[in-house]
């Protein structure tokens, strides 16, 4: 029987945007199937030697209302849906958003990115980053963590095109 194969897109640079690609890929590899995730964009966030400065952005994401992270359970248990209005005006909302999805992160024993991402590293998960994108943007590869290939669109599709399951994120 031929190895399952699956490939995955990386368009996104948020924190939020980052854990969808890793966990996916670290699964597939843990069930044996060949997996590679192409970065592309912002995606390329992901794969620079220091992602710390990863943000989330509420800011237009409907579906984030979040708990707090601290507190009485009465206060952690309030969805705080703050309006876009409100997101857009204050000074710092995004860093301050941030800071409670890594406290809700850690509080809930889930793995870090840089974790996720040496997870899928050990576990043979393919990282190509894809060239253009990476001069568009005028990065270099020193900018990015060992053990990633570049390549373009031809190179994804020689991959993707044999695969079993081919996810956009």
């Amino acid at each position: 029987m031929d190895e399952k194969k699956m490939a995955i897109i990386a368009t996104k640079g948020t924190l939020d945007w980052a854990y969808p690609p890793f966990i996916l890929a670290s699964t597939a590899a843990a069930l044996g199937y060949e997996t590679q995730i192409f970065f592309t964009f912002y995606g390329l966030q992901m794969l620079k030697k220091d992602i710390s400065d990863l943000k989330v952005s509420p800011l237009g994401n409907p579906g984030m209302p979040m708990k707090m992270p601290f507190g009485p359970k009465w206060f952690r248990d309030i969805n705080w849906n703050i309006p876009n209005a409100v997101q857009s005006i204050v000074p710092g909302y995004e860093s301050l958003a941030t800071t409670l999805m890594k406290m809700t992160i850690k509080n809930n024993g889930v793995a870090t990115i840089p974790e996720l991402r040496s997870l899928c590293q050990e576990a043979d998960v393919k990282f190509i980053a894809c060239q253009m994108t990476v001069e568009l943007f005028g990065f270099s590869h020193s900018d990015f963590i060992d053990g990633i290939e570049y390549g373009g669109a031809a190179t994804f599709f020689e991959f993707a095109g044999e695969t079993d399951i081919c996810l956009f994120i």
